[in-house]
């Protein structure tokens, strides 16, 4: 772990937890319908007690949001064995928590509002 940073771990952590994430899933025989998720960040404490996991979805209604953090807390136990498989060479797997990513969602707030101020404008 020695020669390993936590920027690096942090960036090995977002893409295979990228790829882990949108994997299908059977849950009492029947494929799971999920969200895309897109991780944007992974934010992993020095003493690798916990993991913060910023992701965003395609859709920005409130509903889709809320089923996917249900459904990424009713996986993270999974998700974290599923990362731990994957990933030998850490002594300590950290806490893994999701979080949804507003900034992407704020970004595209504030450009829509832009637009119709310039829209206003030309007319």
């Amino acid at each position: 772990m020695a020669s390993v940073t936590i920027e690096r771990l942090q960036s090995l952590f977002l893409r295979e937890l990228a790829i882990i994430v949108n994997e299908e899933r059977v849950t009492d025989g029947k494929i799971v319908k999920k969200p895309y998720y897109n991780i944007t960040e992974v934010k992993i404490t020095k003493d690798l007690s916990s993991a913060k996991i910023y992701y965003t979805i395609l859709s920005d209604e409130e509903i889709d949001i809320e089923a996917a953090d249900q459904i990424l807390a009713k996986e993270t136990t999974m998700i974290r064995h599923a990362l731990t498989q994957r990933i030998k060479n850490l002594r300590k797997m950290p806490e893994l928590k999701f979080e949804y990513d507003t900034a992407l969602a704020y970004g595209n707030k504030i450009d829509k509002i832009l637009k119709e101020i310039n829209k206003e404008k030309s007319e």
